[in-house]
C-alpha cells in the first residue's frame, strides 16, 4: 500500500472529535434548508403540534420533519422508508436534524397529517421569490402533464374498458364450454381428467364476472361513469396517444427564470377549462400590474379567454384548426372578412354575408350572418354544398382575432412558451424516475406535487443567486 494515499485507521481514537458542522461547506445546500425552514412561521401556516403536549411522550418538532422532507425532495429520496435510511447514514442529514433520526411511519404521517400546510410552504417560497425581483418580466408559460398514479391500469374501470374485459370473458367462457362438450364424448377415464381443469377454469371465470359486474354498479354511479380501485381520485386520461392512469398536473412558469409561480393537481384529464384559473393564479403569487399568459392550442376555449381579459390579464393561445375544407380546396371561416363598421361578412366572391339573428349556444351568445346570392355565386362548388354558407359570430370575437393578430406579429412567443414551460415538468419527471407519485388521493397528491414544485424552485434559485447570497436573502 506504499505511495497510496490512506485513509485512517478505524480503530484510532481521537481526543477531540471534529465538530459535525466541519463536514458541511459553507457552499452546502442544506444550509439553505436550514435557514428557509427556520425562517418559517410553522404555526401561522397551519402546521399541526407546534405546541408540544403537557403529557405524553415527546414528539418531533415540524421544523425537523420539514427539513428532513425538502432535503430528501430535493435529493431525489421521496420515500419515507428511504428517508429514515438516510437519516441514519447521511453526514448532511444529521447535520440539518441535529442527528434526529425518526422512523419512516413518523416521517410518513407527517406528510399526510400536515398536507394543506406544506403546499403553504410552497406558496411562500414563491412569495419569496417575488420579494427578491425575480418575476420582473411579467411573462407566464401555462401547460399540463400527466403523472402517473398509485393505481395500476388493470384497476381502472370505464365504460369501454368494463365491455372489453366482459366481452373478453364471455368469449373465454363459451371457448371452455365447447371444450367441455367435446370432453364429454371422450372415454370416461380420459373425460374425467380433461373436465375437472376446465370447470376450475369456468368457476374462476364466472367469479371473476361477478366481481367485474359488481365493479359496474359502482362505476355507473359515479359522476364520470369511472372507477380506481387503489387510488379513488385517480382518473384514466390520454397521453401522447397512450392511455395513463393518474392525475394532470397544471403549471404557470415564469418565463425569465423558470421558476413555478403557480400549480395545481386536478384529475381532469382536459386542459380546455384550466387556463382562466392557473391564469388569476398566476396573476395573484407574481403581483405584477400586467400580466402575459402563453399558453398551447390545448387551452383554446373562448370564454376561457374572455374571463382571463377580465382579469386583466392579457392570454395568447392558438386557436385549433379543426375544419377540413382547406384539404378538400373549400373556402375556411378565416377566408371571410368581418367588417365592423356595417357589422357583416365579405365572403372570397366579395359578396356580403348581412346580419340574420342571435342565439345562444352553449352558454355564449353568437350572431349569425349569409347571403342571399349563394344560388348564384359562381364560387359555391368551394364554399358550401348547402343552401347557403352560414358564419357564425361570437359576441366577444373581437378579442379572439385581437390575441390571433398578437400570435402572428410575434410568432416567438409559442416558441418561448415550449422552451418555458416544459422545462420544469421534465426536470421533476426526471427527479421522479420511472416511477409514480407514492401517495393517494387528490389532496395527499397535492402535497406531494407541492414538495416537488418547492426543491425545483428551491434548486433553481440556488443557481441564479448563489448559497450565501439566498441566504441572506432569506434572513435579511
Amino acid at each position: 500500500m506504499k505511495r497510496f494515499i490512506e485513509g485512517e485507521d478505524r480503530n484510532q481514537s481521537t481526543l477531540f472529535p471534529e465538530r459535525l458542522d466541519d463536514y458541511i461547506a459553507e457552499e452546502n445546500p442544506v444550509r439553505v434548508i436550514d435557514v428557509f425552514v427556520d425562517e418559517l412561521e410553522l404555526g401561522q401556516l397551519g402546521f399541526r403540534r407546534i405546541e408540544p403536549a403537557a403529557t405524553g411522550r415527546p414528539s418531533y418538532h415540524p421544523s425537523t420533519l420539514l427539513k428532513l422532507y425538502v432535503y430528501g425532495y430535493l435529493n431525489r429520496v421521496q420515500s419515507s422508508r428511504r428517508l429514515e435510511r438516510e437519516s441514519q447514514r447521511n453526514v448532511e442529514l444529521m447535520w440539518l436534524t441535529g442527528r434526529l433520526m425518526p422512523d419512516f411511519k413518523t416521517i410518513a404521517d407527517f406528510r399526510k397529517d400536515n398536507g394543506k400546510a406544506i403546499r403553504a410552504v410552497c406558496r411562500e417560497f414563491v412569495v419569496l421569490c417575488r420579494k427578491l425581483n425575480l418575476f420582473s418580466q411579467a411573462l407566464v408559460a401555462i401547460d399540463g402533464s400527466k403523472f402517473k398514479a398509485v393505481n395500476n391500469r388493470d384497476k381502472n374501470f370505464t365504460r369501454a374498458k368494463m365491455k372489453r374485459r366482459l366481452e373478453h370473458i364471455e368469449a373465454s367462457l363459451d371457448r371452455y364450454f365447447e371444450q367441455l362438450e367435446r370432453t364429454d364424448r371422450e372415454e370416461q377415464s380420459v373425460a374425467e381428467a380433461n373436465t375437472i381443469p376446465l370447470k376450475n377454469k369456468i368457476a374462476t371465470l364466472k367469479k371473476e364476472m361477478q366481481r367485474l359486474k359488481e365493479i359496474e354498479v359502482q362505476m355507473l354511479k359515479a359522476p364520470d361513469k369511472q372507477v380506481s380501485l387503489t387510488d379513488p381520485d385517480a382518473r384514466s386520461m390520454k397521453s401522447r396517444g397512450n392511455g395513463i392512469v393518474g392525475y394532470n398536473v397544471q403549471t404557470a412558469v415564469d418565463a425569465e427564470h423558470h421558476l413555478i409561480v403557480a400549480h395545481e393537481v386536478t384529475n381532469k384529464g382536459s386542459d380546455r377549462s384550466q387556463l382562466s384559473p392557473m391564469a388569476k393564479k398566476a396573476d395573484e403569487a407574481m403581483g405584477v400590474e400586467e400580466l402575459t399568459v402563453v399558453a398551447d392550442a390545448g387551452y383554446f376555449k373562448s370564454i376561457e379567454i374572455l374571463l382571463c381579459h377580465n382579469a386583466g390579464i392579457t392570454p395568447f393561445v392558438p386557436k385549433i384548426e379543426t375544419s377540413g375544407k382547406r384539404a378538400k380546396g373549400c373556402f375556411e371561416r378565416k377566408d371571410f372578412r368581418y367588417i365592423p363598421e356595417a357589422n357583416e361578412y365579405r365572403c372570397p366572391a366579395d359578396e356580403r354575408l348581412i346580419w340574420r339573428y342571435a342565439t345562444e349556444e352553449n352558454g355564449l351568445t353568437v350572431h349569425r350572418y349569409w347571403s342571399s346570392n349563394c344560388r348564384s355565386c359562381a364560387m359555391k362548388a368551394q364554399c358550401t354544398p348547402g343552401e347557403q354558407r352560414r358564419v357564425t359570430r361570437w359576441e366577444h370575437e373581437a378579442l379572439l382575432e385581437s390575441m390571433q393578430a398578437g400570435l402572428d406579429r410575434d410568432p416567438e412567443k409559442m416558441r418561448t412558451r415550449r422552451s418555458t414551460v416544459e422545462h420544469p415538468y421534465g426536470t421533476i419527471k426526471a427527479w421522479m424516475g420511472s416511477t409514480h407519485f407514492l401517495t393517494r388521493t387528490l389532496n395527499r397528491v397535492s402535497t406531494e406535487m407541492s414538495l416537488h414544485v418547492l426543491a425545483y424552485n428551491l434548486k433553481r434559485v440556488m443557481n441564479i443567486l448563489g448559497i450565501k447570497p439566498l441566504i441572506q436573502a432569506i434572513q435579511a
